[in-house]
């Protein structure tokens, strides 16, 4: 108990923060396809090896076992390591079970945290803040820069504290967060889908320009489809496209490539504008 005690003392903020930085700035050097973050990984939490190994042999046994196989998201990674540092300064590492348990808790986590930070971070953060801040940049208002700037301080400062929270909480933190990592997957899922809905009507912009003659009455085509529901072309462009990427051997720039071309050619004959 007193050499538990001890570990822990070991560990002080200032270890924490240097963890923190190494991790925002080198998580994913020698990426590769056999380790992925595994250096990234040892790279960050060795300041922290090296207090608590002082011997020689028990630093490289460590090193050893902290350059297997890992992968998360970045802006996640840093719970993973502020756990995985409360298991090593509580001696657990000193035993067999105890270096199952640091690799258990690293298996276990990388994924359900990469599953909600690939939402949140690659896909939700970006999709709202990044289409707000761009379409006010299209109208030539300068705050969409700021706010696309303040994102992503905020997405640092974030990723800053994830290992000294990940360190306060230990353990604990992977009782309380996986039985909430779904549902708090799903809900940000749900908020981007609708996000990027409400954005298609003022992001993409085309308009049926033929009309329909019979006999004296013409009819436009765009207030016929207004009347079943306004911006329908738009919404069909962007289910179009939403499927053409569900297809094999399909790339975002062959779809940038087909919409621009057919574009051209509607445009041409006067259908679309």
């Amino acid at each position: 108990m007193e050499n538990m005690k001890t570990n822990q003392e070991k560990i002080t903020s200032q270890d924490i923060n240097s963890v923190s930085k190494r991790w925002i700035l080198a998580s994913q050097i020698t990426w590769n396809y056999e380790k992925m973050m595994a250096i990234g990984y040892l790279y960050s939490i060795l300041p922290v090896l090296r207090k608590l190994y002082k011997k020689e042999e028990e630093l490289k046994a460590a090193m050893k076992n902290h350059v297997q196989f890992f992968n998360t998201t970045p802006h996640m990674g840093g719970f993973i390591l502020g756990i995985d540092i409360a298991t090593e300064a509580e001696g657990k590492n000193s035993s067999k079970d105890g270096v199952e348990t640091a690799n258990g808790i690293k298996t276990g986590l990388m994924g359900p945290f990469a599953g909600v930070g690939d939402t949140i971070f690659g896909v939700l953060i970006p999709t709202i803040c990044g289409s707000i801040a761009a379409y006010m940049g299209q109208q030539g208002n300068v705050t969409g820069v700021v706010i696309w700037i303040l994102v992503n301080i905020a997405i640092m400062a974030f990723r800053y504290l994830t290992v000294g929270i990940g360190y306060r909480e230990g353990t604990k933190l992977i009782a309380s967060a996986k039985d909430k990592l779904d549902a708090l997957t799903s809900a940000a899922t749900l908020l981007g889908i609708t996000v990027v809905g409400a954005l298609i009507p003022t992001v993409v912009r085309a308009n049926i320009t033929a009309t329909f003659t019979t006999g004296e009455v013409t009819l436009a085509g765009q207030d016929i489809l207004d009347q079943i529901m306004p911006s329908l072309v738009p919404v069909l462009i962007v289910a179009a496209i939403y499927v053409l990427l569900g297809k094999k051997k399909m790339t975002s720039t062959k779809a940038i490539l087909i919409v621009m071309g057919a574009s051209i050619i509607f445009a041409a004959i006067g259908f679309l504008g």
